[in-house]
């Protein structure tokens, strides 16, 4: 069997650098492992650009597929082709665009979404990482609920509670990490919640803001929006909220230094409102680090009992639940424990045999 793979996000600039590039590289390893008699070859785009792009997705990656005798095009990312004569698997991780008014962008970006929209359901089959995404793709592309599989994403053995203390010196050292902390590592767009994951320090700080101070990776002139509507930067939002003296920022961090980020935390606090799976949350867990946070969208399937979660949008609780995390020993250790166990169970050996068997599947039904 011949997988021709649309190769947008395989290049060295996106391949570790976007989800999407993660996502393929860690997934056609783990398809050429288990299946070494599996044919895999990427189509890579010519040009580069947003016009290039669409051409790609839609005429340049669909022929190649053919010409080269494919018998599946996997689209890695959510960007199947309106037509092929070749069989289509594709990827959605989520329906962000369509599901969030205020992920919907301007006219361009309405049209790409709506266009996408439309090829989704001349799919074959369609990948993604969580039953709530699953949930979300029937709800708002129509499509069949046979051709949609769940194939949960998972981490790379990197991470990992035992990483060398050589390791966790040298990062402690380049982020002038404090020797105790709680840990966010995350996006900053509306959906992130970060005026939540302030707010958790207006309730908790006084009782752990000085022996775990909230370390959060980003710069503190980001950009962040309250909910109401006001733009604020990082730096300006904890000010407003008078957290400044329990939240650090340690600007942009090098994929490198992951792991002994996590493995030093005490805690992770993931307060999202929505995500198609949730990769930092298990990132923490294989890390050894419970999580506290929401138990909006996907985040319980991943969490699981590994956590404490609670409503999104109730920083009084979460506070509550990370001070218990924080402070009560037997607690901490049965989570963590618990985060362990939960982490191993997602593999990139399980997610390739979940995508292998839609590749069979989808190759077998074409040829009869």
């Amino acid at each position: 069997m011949k997988i021709a793979v649309n190769a947008w996000f395989l290049d060295p600039a996106h391949a570790q650098t976007t989800g999407s590039g993660q996502y393929a590289t860690r997934l056609l390893a783990a398809l050429r492992e288990l299946a070494p008699d599996l044919e895999i070859e990427c189509v890579s785009p010519r040009r580069r650009g947003d016009w290039s792009k669409l051409h790609f997705e839609q005429v340049e990656f669909p022929r190649a597929a053919k010409r080269m005798g494919a018998d599946i095009a996997f689209v890695p990312y959510w960007a199947p082709p309106l037509r092929s004569e070749v069989p289509v698997v594709v990827t959605i991780h989520d329906v962000i665009p369509i599901a969030l008014p205020a992920y919907r962008g301007g006219a361009l970006q309405r049209a790409y979404a709506g266009l996408v929209r439309a090829a989704s359901a001349n799919a074959a089959a369609i990948l993604t990482d969580s039953d709530f995404s699953k949930r979300d793709i029937l709800k708002y592309l129509n499509v069949e609920a046979a051709r949609v599989t769940v194939a949960p994403l998972a981490v790379e053995p990197r991470f990992t509670p035992n990483v060398p203390w050589e390791d966790r010196a040298r990062v402690r050292e380049r982020y002038d990490l404090p020797e105790r902390y709680v840990l966010y590592l995350g996006g900053f767009d509306p959906r992130k919640n970060i005026e939540t994951l302030m707010q958790v320090y207006v309730w908790c700080g006084e009782a752990i803001g000085e022996e775990y101070p909230l370390v959060i990776c980003g710069e503190p002139s980001t950009p962040v929006v309250t909910d109401g509507g006001e733009r604020l930067s990082l730096a300006q939002m904890a000010e407003q909220l008078e957290v400044s003296d329990v939240v650090r920022f340690i600007g942009r961090v090098e994929e490198e230094d992951k792991p002994a980020l996590y493995a030093g935390a005490r805690c992770f606090l993931f307060p999202s409102t929505y995500e198609g799976f949730g990769l930092p949350p298990l990132e923490a867990m294989a890390c050894g680090v419970p999580v506290v946070g929401s138990n909006a969208a996907s985040i319980s399937e991943v969490v699981g009992n590994a956590g404490m979660l609670v409503e999104p949008k109730d920083a009084r609780r979460m506070a509550g639940a990370l001070i218990a995390a924080c402070i009560e020993d037997d607690l901490h250790e049965r989570l963590r424990q618990r985060a362990l166990l939960r982490a191993a169970q997602f593999t990139w050996e399980r997610t390739a045999t979940e995508t292998l068997a839609v590749f069979r599947r989808v190759h077998q039904a074409h040829r009869r």
